[in-house]
């Protein structure tokens, strides 16, 4: 687990260092989700702090403890995120990078102020159009992050996609960049296990990887 880590970090600075980038303009969440605590533990030993999870109640299950041992941890859900389940998810994760839909950011910013607490938040695109995904067509991001942004006052500060998997993902980070760019947007998490140092290579500043991390998991 933690020479997968090592190999994943130095993957990682070669392809930031190729593109002309820092390493530091990288940055690795391991996707822990269906993994449980004793396969994530020697990960968190070894020093990675930033990690993704796919859904809340899960997240629920395991990581209040972890954080109980190890300082610092960042928990992003990077799974789609049901209206009902926003409180819970606030209270447990520091970056919500799905927010998908107007219904989601309203809801989002009502529980924040409920709650008086903020957690930074990613808008998704749809960049493929895939009915079974999650996310915001391309052609409706700039006025959904205007929306989220100025109406109501939401931190977006990133954008991330998931590319059709049987297609060539090049066009898909390319389009996010640009999505990024002209809403002066920093944070790009875009590439997973199969292709974050392409998207490393088209701008990518966050990237997503289990399976190269963690291994397969488990029923898989």
């Amino acid at each position: 687990m933690t020479s997968n880590l090592i190999n994943i970090k130095d993957k990682i600075e070669s392809a930031a260092k190729k593109s002309g980038r820092h390493e530091k303009d990288v940055t690795l969440v391991a996707v822990s989700k269906v993994h449980v605590a004793d396969t994530i533990l020697p990960v968190l030993e070894a020093g990675q702090k930033i990690f993704g999870e796919n859904r809340v109640q899960e997240a629920a299950e395991k990581w209040p403890t972890l954080r109980e041992q190890f300082d610092g941890v960042e928990l992003h859900l990077i799974g789609p995120l049901q209206t009902n389940k926003v409180r819970q998810a606030i209270q447990l994760f520091d970056v919500i990078e799905t927010v998908d839909r107007p219904k989601l950011a309203r809801t989002l910013a009502r529980i924040f102020e409920e709650e008086n607490k903020r957690c930074d938040v990613y808008v998704q695109v749809n960049t493929g159009l895939e009915d079974q995904k999650a996310g915001i067509a391309p052609e409706d991001a700039d006025n959904f992050i205007k929306l989220c942004k100025d109406e109501l006052g939401l931190n977006v500060t990133g954008v991330m996609c998931i590319p059709p998997f049987d297609k060539d993902a090049t066009e898909h980070f390319k389009l996010l960049k640009s999505i990024a760019g002209r809403n002066n947007i920093k944070i790009i998490s875009m590439g997973m296990s199969g292709d974050f140092e392409q998207a490393i290579a088209h701008g990518a500043t966050h990237v997503r990887v289990g399976t190269a991390v963690f291994g397969k998991r488990p029923g898989y």
